[in-house]
């Protein structure tokens, strides 16, 4: 197991309670558990009546599964999240502007600074971007960048999502919960909004229209109502007004995208994309795609389209790419990085492939385009069984995997069957990228439920909770 200390969301290491905790402190120990349960039933009837449901891939029963919800909220004081937000808003700059170059000019591979190989060879660089000029150069309008606590509560970067992050809405539909299940508790603390997120959010893709559309339409394309977050494609859609379409819903013609209407065909200026890269237009990628959209990458070359997230995003997410994302701080922004990675053993060099196989039991080992928490290895918590079958798949490709060392996250007191309990949890910001860098206070955090586990994802039985980031007047 872990052996490194866990920091605490809300206790010191003494047993006392965090400032910023505090008044949650004496509301909790001043609440009847009668009353902590019925607003944990209410909370599920909430849920359900919204349905904030997932579906799970290679789940045979086919059924949506209710997402766990916590009412115990993660509280961030105000220095804490601006130094957070310093660190995303840096970090996002940077990512974006090693795309259009990697997809431009190559300056960083020229320099030597991340090996070519690592770019041009990886399957998420899409040559058909090469060239392409985006407004104000912005590739991913929307980054989900994952953020864990270690050691004595500093904060590392886990993972960058800049294909088509997920989350936000139940990061909104918690806090709504939050404030309806107890609005006694928001008078006592002044916790930073987040219910204009949806605003934000159209604003930013409006924003980046192509040259000379002054009123855009925007639209929101997903893969229909069996995707997995179908329901934040439709909840997402109706929050910010605009339609949500699927790819029969749209054509090209004179390089032009329209949308089908009861009025006739309808221009569309900018697509918030929930599709996977593959999938877009079944003429430049998959033939057999019936998601996309026939002719879309045309329209997209030609600037008279934008997509959000852009083609091409999925080579600077890649996990194999993470690593050198410091280094892209360095070389495009002359800074050093605020927010540090995890260090991480890249395996398809030698000498990191040597020093994980002499260490398995130890480190996790991820696949370079896994994702949901699925196609890894946690060493400390695999059986000697699993970490040997775990190994020989590593010998067949080593360029699949990268390894880190086993993080002990922190935790948050959650209610679970035997009463509260900490578990570990992680936070997702969203960023957004057009005219400028914004995003909300907070984010999503997900809690692991299960005792002991390290792992988040909905998918693999983790909850969220409400994150209250407070305003500088509460701290």
């Amino acid at each position: 197991m872990v052996k490194e200390a866990i920091f605490d969301e809300m206790h010191t290491e003494a047993g006392g309670v965090r400032p910023h905790y505090q008044a949650y402190a004496e509301w909790l120990a001043e609440t009847p558990a009668d009353s902590i349960v019925e607003k944990r039933n209410e909370a599920d009837t909430l849920f359900r009546r919204a349905g904030i449901t997932f579906a799970v891939y290679g789940d045979e029963t086919g059924t949506e599964r209710l997402i766990p919800f916590d009412i115990v909220p993660r509280i961030i004081p105000s220095p804490e999240w601006e130094r957070l937000q310093q660190g995303l808003r840096q970090r996002v700059t940077a990512l974006n502007a090693f795309l259009h170059d990697v997809y431009h000019d190559q300056e960083i591979l020229r320099a030597g600074r991340i090996p070519a190989e690592q770019v041009l060879c990886n399957v998420q660089y899409r040559p058909e971007m090469q060239g392409i000029d985006l407004p104000m150069d912005v590739y991913a309008h929307i980054a989900g960048i994952d953020l864990v606590r270690a050691g004595k509560g500093e904060y590392y970067v886990l993972e960058d999502n800049l294909r088509v992050p997920s989350g936000v809405s139940y990061m909104l539909e918690d806090r709504k919960a939050m404030m309806r299940l107890f609005p006694e508790l928001f008078a006592r603390y002044s916790v930073s909004p987040v219910e204009h997120y949806p605003d934000l959010l159209l604003e930013t893709l409006r924003s980046v229209a192509p040259a000379g559309v002054r009123d855009p339409v925007v639209v929101l394309l997903t893969p229909g109502a069996h995707n997995s977050a179908y329901f934040e494609h439709a909840f997402l859609a109706q929050q910010m007004g605009i339609e949500l379409v699927e790819g029969q819903d749209l054509f090209v013609d004179d390089e032009i995208v329209y949308m089908r209407t009861t009025q006739g065909p309808r221009r569309v200026d900018v697509i918030y994309r929930r599709v996977d890269d593959d999938f877009l237009d079944p003429l430049a990628f998959r033939p057999d795609s019936m998601l996309g959209v026939p002719g879309l990458l045309t329209a997209y070359r030609a600037g008279r389209v934008v997509i959000s997230n852009a083609i091409g995003t999925g080579i600077a997410d890649d996990k194999s790419t993470y690593p050198y994302v410091p280094e892209m701080v360095r070389f495009y922004l002359g800074e050093e990085p605020i927010l540090q990675n995890v260090p991480t053993w890249i395996l398809r060099r030698e000498e990191d492939l040597a020093y994980v196989l002499a260490n398995l039991a130890e480190l996790v080992v991820k696949e370079v385009h896994g994702a949901g928490g699925y196609g890894m290895l946690i060493g400390p918590l695999a059986t000697q069984a699993e970490i040997e079958a775990f190994r020989l798949r590593i010998l067949a490709d080593p360029a699949r995997y990268i390894a880190q060392p086993t993080l002990a996250l922190s935790a948050c007191p959650t209610f679970v069957e035997t009463g509260l309990a900490p578990r570990h949890v992680d936070l997702r910001p969203f960023v957004l990228s057009g005219r400028d860098v914004t995003m909300v206070p907070g984010g999503l955090t997900r809690v692991a439920l299960r005792e002991g586990s390290l792992v988040v994802n909905s998918s693999q039985g983790g909850g969220t909770k409400d994150t209250w980031v407070l305003e500088r007047a509460s701290c």
